[in-house]
């Protein structure tokens, strides 16, 4: 693995060049850990064209011979009260309902799976095959981390990723505009019906979809809205305002603002359980306006950093400061 601070020569290819500057970030409209709207600057970066794909993450693995954290044993001390027989390599599959269930409980549509990983997405019977050009899920945030310290990159921030996902429409609430259109012309993998029972599937896909299945945003990039959710290097925290634990700059806390801190991270409904939480963002193919309207820019999540899930990816970049990347980046935006 490379060291944090060594200079890379970055391939570009299918990364996009995103110059930066000023937006709004956030929301006022939908959900309260999206407020408040803030003009926010970042610094230009590239960040890959499509999430990382099962075709990718497999070249990783051969090249290094890495294991994710959902094909390892899990440590007895990090889940008190857990089963015994819980306490084996695994990850977390949705699994459809049959009929209409309390949607306060997650119990009623996710199952934790034995032998369930990145190469058996559903399961010891699945596979990759066909789903090569997937985006990889059962990713834990080192996971994602040793992928990009691999490939030369890092993962984005909450405020670049939500940057590069609005793709230049200031505002708007969804990567297309302001207008919810998946029941009629889907721009995104979603969940189309009654979640999580019915699906309509008006996108054509139930499940994870290609990369590329849909007409990307204005800066050329795809999946920024459904499909999976991706990581951030945000630590997760309830609002983003003033108060937020971020990176102070000479300026402002508003110029490639950050949280840093794992400290306000954790589950206050859980407390027993001391794992910190990152930010994830985009949503994800299992999103449905009667439970989570979040395949927005503004909208976003907290991930415990150790749990693979079937609707969990991510994608990379590489900051502008990085003087050993290849510069031949095959959009430019």
């Amino acid at each position: 693995m490379h060291a944090p601070n060594e200079m890379l020569s970055v391939n570009l290819e299918n990364m996009v060049l995103i110059k930066g500057g000023k937006f709004l970030m956030g929301s006022d409209k939908f959900y309260p850990e999206e407020k408040p709207v803030r003009q926010v600057t970042v610094d230009g970066f590239y960040i890959d064209k499509y999430a990382v794909t099962n075709e990718d993450y497999q070249k990783f693995v051969d090249a290094t011979g890495y294991m994710t954290v959902a094909e390892r044993p899990l440590n007895p001390e990090d889940y008190p009260g857990a089963l015994p027989e819980l306490l084996v390599p695994g990850a977390l599959v949705f699994q459809k309902a049959d009929g209409p269930v309390d949607l306060s409980s997650y119990f009623n549509w996710w199952a934790w799976v034995p032998g369930a990983s990145w190469r058996y997405p559903q399961g010891p019977s699945s596979s990759l095959e066909g789903r090569e050009k997937h985006p990889v899920v059962h990713i834990a945030y080192e996971d994602a981390e040793a992928y990009a310290n691999w490939a030369g990159k890092e993962l984005p921030t909450e405020a670049e990723w939500e940057f590069a996902a609005r793709g230049g429409l200031e505002g708007k609430n969804f990567t297309w505009g302001d207008d919810d259109i998946q029941m009629t012309t889907p721009m995104a993998n979603t969940w189309q019906g009654n979640f999580p029972y019915e699906n309509l599937a008006i996108d054509q896909f139930e499940g994870t979809s290609p990369v590329g299945s849909f007409e990307p945003n204005g800066y050329g990039l795809y999946d920024m809205a459904g499909n999976v959710w991706e990581w951030t290097s945000d630590w997760y925290v309830k609002t983003l305002d003033e108060s937020a634990n971020k990176v102070k700059t000479c300026c402002t806390t508003n110029v490639n603002p950050r949280v840093v801190s794992p400290e306000k991270s954790f589950d206050e409904c859980q407390p027993d359980i001391k794992i910190p939480r990152r930010v994830i963002k985009g949503g994800s193919h299992l999103c449905a306006p009667n439970y989570c309207l979040r395949y927005r820019p503004a909208a976003r999540q907290p991930q415990m950093i150790d749990t693979g899930m079937s609707h969990l990816g991510f994608r990379c970049i590489v900051r502008q400061t990085n003087e050993a990347v290849n510069e031949s980046a095959n959009t430019l935006v």
